[in-house]
C-alpha cells in the first residue's frame, strides 16, 4: 500500500466519496483490503474524498491507512471528480463509503479492464439485492425506467444505469472531462464513455443496505430528475430530431391527403378539422427538428458532444442560401394559397360561402406553409451562425 510521499504510480485506487460516513469507514476499508488482497493487487492505496465530513470520519479513515483528501465543493460528483484527479492508480474502483457496496468484489471488475474495458459497471439488478437494500421505487420504477432510457437514448446495454460500484481506466476517463458535481455523475459518466466509444462491461453485485443510522444522500424525485435532465440533455436526436421528423412526416402526409376532400374510415369521417390538427403536428415537428439541429451543431461546437458526420452533411446541404431558398418557397407557396381562397371568396361577395370547408383547406394549408417556410428561414440564420462562432 502506498502513503503521503510514496511513488505517484499504483496499481489500483479505490475511491470513496464520503460525507459523514465514520459508521460504515472501518466496514468499508476493511472490505476494501479483502479485495486488493483477493485480486492480488501488488500495489494500490484506498482514497476517501471527503466532503466536508464533521464527524470524524476523515481521522478514521487515516488511522485505518487510508489516504484522505478535502474537497471543498459539496456534491457526489464533486467528490468522485476531486478523487479521481488525486488518485495514484492506473485503475480506479469507486463505490459509496456507506457500506452498501462490497469492495471485496474488487476482482471480477479488474478482470474486466484486464481484458480491455475501460469502464466495468456493477449490476445489483442481475446481481443480489439483499431485503432492505434498495427502495421499492428505486428497484421497480425509477432504476429501470431511468436505464431503459438511457440504453435507448445512447445504446449502453447496461441492466443497471445507476449502480454507484464500478471501475475505470482512470486515464480514459480524465479524458472524458466529466463535469457535473451532483448525483447525476453517475449517468454522465456512462454517457460520456458511450459517446467517446469506449468499451464498456458489466459485473453482477451484491448490494447490501447500508450501515447508517441517518437518511441517506440521496433524494429521490430529486436526484431523479436530475437524471432524467441529464439524458435528455445529452441527447438531441433522442428528444428533438427523430420525434420531430417523425411529426412532421406524419402531419404533411395526413395534410396532403386531407388537402384533397374528406377522408372516411368506415363510419368515421376525417375532414377539416383533422387537417387543422395534421398541419399542425407539421408544423410543429418541423419546429422540434430544427431545434435539435440547432442544438446538436451548439453542442458538437462547444464540444459537450463529439463531432457528427451526418450532422456535417446535413448542414453542408442545409446551408443559407439552400434554406433560404426553400424557406422563401414555402411562403410564396402559403401566400398563393391564400390569395386562392380569397379569390373564392370574392366569388360570393365576400360573404356567406356554400361549400366552407373549401376555402378553409386552402387557409389552413397555405397558413401552415407560410409559417413553416418562415421557420426555415430564420433557423438557416441559426445554423449558419455556427460557422462563425
Amino acid at each position: 500500500m502506498t502513503h503521503e510521499g510514496d511513488s505517484p504510480i499504483v496499481d489500483l485506487t479505490i475511491l470513496m466519496p464520503c460525507l459523514n460516513e465514520a459508521q460504515a469507514l472501518p466496514t468499508c476499508i476493511e472490505r476494501a483490503y479483502e479485495g486488493v488482497r483477493r485480486a492480488g493487487v501488488e500495489t494500490f492505496e484506498i482514497l476517501v474524498a471527503d466532503n466536508g465530513s464533521h464527524d470524524g470520519s476523515q481521522e478514521l479513515a487515516r488511522r485505518l491507512g487510508a489516504r484522505v483528501i478535502d474537497v471543498p465543493v459539496r456534491g457526489y460528483g464533486a467528490a468522485l471528480l476531486g478523487g479521481i484527479a488525486a488518485a495514484r492508480g492506473r485503475f480506479v474502483l469507486m463505490g459509496d463509503a456507506d457500506g452498501s457496496y462490497d469492495f471485496s468484489q474488487a476482482p471480477a471488475f479488474l478482470e474486466k479492464l484486464r481484458q480491455g474495458a475501460k469502464l466495468v459497471v456493477g449490476s445489483r439488478l442481475r446481481g443480489i439485492i439483499q431485503p432492505g437494500a434498495m427502495p421499492f421505487l428505486h428497484r421497480y420504477l425509477g432504476n429501470p425506467v431511468l436505464t431503459a432510457l438511457g440504453n435507448l437514448l445512447f445504446g449502453a446495454g447496461l441492466s443497471d444505469f445507476h449502480c454507484g460500484l464500478r471501475a475505470f481506466d482512470r486515464q480514459a476517463v480524465l479524458d472524458l472531462r466529466l463535469k457535473t458535481p451532483g448525483m447525476e455523475f453517475a449517468s454522465e459518466m456512462i454517457i460520456r464513455a458511450r459517446l467517446r466509444g469506449l468499451p464498456l462491461a458489466e459485473v453482477p453485485i451484491t448490494y447490501s443496505p447500508d450501515l447508517r443510522s441517518r437518511p441517506p444522500h440521496l433524494r429521490t424525485w430529486r436526484d431523479g430528475w436530475r437524471h432524467l435532465r441529464f439524458l435528455l440533455l445529452l441527447s438531441p436526436a433522442g428528444l428533438m430530431l427523430v420525434p420531430g421528423a417523425l411529426l412532421f412526416l406524419i402531419g404533411t402526409i395526413a395534410s396532403l391527403v386531407l388537402l384533397r376532400g374528406p377522408v372516411h374510415v368506415g363510419r368515421i369521417v376525417f375532414d377539416v378539422h383533422s387537417l387543422v390538427v395534421s398541419s399542425s403536428l407539421a408544423v410543429v415537428g418541423l419546429q422540434v427538428w430544427l431545434t435539435g439541429l440547432l442544438a446538436r451543431g451548439f453542442a458538437s461546437r462547444m464540444g459537450v458532444l463529439p463531432a457528427s458526420r451526418w450532422l456535417d452533411s446535413a448542414r453542408e446541404l442545409f446551408s443559407l442560401e439552400a434554406g433560404l431558398g426553400l424557406g422563401l418557397v414555402l411562403v410564396l407557396a402559403g401566400v398563393a394559397m391564400i390569395l386562392a381562397t380569397v379569390s373564392y371568396w370574392s366569388a360570393f361577395a365576400f360573404g356567406p360561402l356554400h361549400d366552407i370547408s373549401r376555402s378553409l383547406r386552402m387557409a389552413i394549408v397555405g397558413t401552415s406553409l407560410i409559417v413553416a417556410g418562415i421557420q426555415l428561414i430564420f433557423a438557416s440564420f441559426g445554423l449558419s451562425l455556427l460557422d462563425v462562432t
